[in-house]
């Protein structure tokens, strides 16, 4: 995996960049590459065509696949959490219908769970309603930030099916719905930091009419579908970001170790040498932090305070051991020369969606404080 990421996917990444929104084969060239090389969907269960590996090995290779903000494009890891997301929630019919061909890499999926006009940090606030009318459903409202969208074959829709009387956590409802269903409307790419257009979408559902046999889950328990989705999540960014961070760390020593300035090398240079030692400390602490997580979801047991302290932790670790990075470069570390002021866009978002920072450091004191046995090392 090191091998072709580091010398087929890394090389290829201003060509994936060029051809992000005007086409291009660069990416299936690449995905066809993997394939072949037995390298594809390698944490999907075997049972669905993946690699059946565990959370715990699947760590050691998503932070080599992470190296590459395309890499999980290219060995196909990109459909994982809706896979499991299916696995776990979706009727049979679903499963046969939407798995097979996101294993494959065939189709890609999109989630539409933040709205604009309501806080994307409380899930229970949707406004999207959905009504039923006979055997179907009509969905009615407005998402954003829906990754994806424009290339996915569906969208899994959170909308709200139930009254205000109804417990808050047992409002809504997850829909699958195709995203050539009449009423489903793209309504943008949203530009964001540097990025226009971006993968986010905007989308507008309009008297969206999908059959009841399209709900994902359970009526009423799509926070539980959601919350799934998004705990797996957290972990596979955990896991990612080590490589984006692993990889600015080792440009930073490469610059540090060759550009001279006055009168010394950089990596000469006291202030220099806290700079690296505190991004050694922080990206050793997340990896050991990701790894102990890892192992708490193969155990089966409950890793909710092991996967929240990972997505903070680790969020504000890559911000930091990226922004160091571009201060050893200098000037240079600002242009797009280097990979770094791509990677400094990326671990911004990284501390808001899924959950921002401040939300995930309230939840896990919560546990704790509720139950002070949680925290990891209990």
């Amino acid at each position: 995996m090191r091998a072709f990421i580091d010398d087929d996917v890394i090389p290829a990444e201003p060509t994936l960049i060029a051809e992000e929104h005007s086409g291009g084969t660069t990416l299936d060239d690449l995905r066809r590459r993997a394939k072949d090389l037995g390298l594809w969907a390698l944490g999907h269960p075997a049972e669905l065509g993946g690699g059946g590996l565990g959370f715990l090995d699947f760590v050691y290779l998503n932070e080599i696949i992470g190296r590459s903000e395309f890499g999980q494009l290219a060995v196909g890891s990109a459909s994982m959490q809706d896979t499991l997301m299916f696995y776990k929630h979706g009727t049979r019919e679903q499963q046969r219908r939407w798995i097979p061909p996101m294993v494959a890499g065939d189709i890609f999926p999109s989630v539409g769970l933040t709205e604009p006009e309501v806080a994307g940090s409380d899930p229970t606030l949707i406004a999207t309603r959905a009504e039923q009318a006979g055997a179907d459903w009509i969905i009615n409202g407005h998402k954003w930030f829906t990754t994806g969208a424009a290339q996915a074959a569906y969208c899994s829709v959170f909308a709200r099916t139930e009254s205000d009387d109804a417990p808050r956590h047992s409002r809504v409802t997850a829909f699958i719905v195709p995203t050539d269903t009449p009423g489903f409307e793209i309504v943008r790419s949203i530009p964001t930091m540097g990025h226009d257009p971006s993968d986010h979408y905007e989308i507008r559902l309009t008297d969206v009419r999908v059959p009841a046999s399209n709900i994902l889950g359970e009526r009423g328990k799509g926070f539980i579908v959601a919350q799934d989705r998004l705990g797996a999540g957290r972990i596979f960014h955990g896991m990612r970001w080590l490589g984006q961070a692993q990889r600015a760390f080792e440009l930073m020593c490469e610059r540090a170790n060759t550009r001279f300035a006055h009168g010394s090398l950089l990596a000469e240079k006291g202030e220099i040498h806290r700079y690296i030692a505190e991004s050694a400390a922080e990206i050793h602490a997340a990896r050991l932090m990701t790894l102990d997580a890892a192992r708490q979801i193969d155990s089966g047991e409950d890793f909710r305070v092991h996967v929240g302290l990972v997505k903070f932790w680790s969020a504000r670790m890559l911000h930091n051991v990226v922004d160091r990075a571009i201060q050893v470069h200098g000037a240079l570390g600002l242009t797009a020369d280097t990979p770094l002021e791509r990677m400094y866009r990326q671990a911004r978002y990284a501390r808001v969606y899924d959950g921002p920072d401040e939300v995930h450091r309230m939840s896990v004191a919560r546990r704790i404080l509720k139950d002070p046995t949680a925290v990891p090392w209990q």
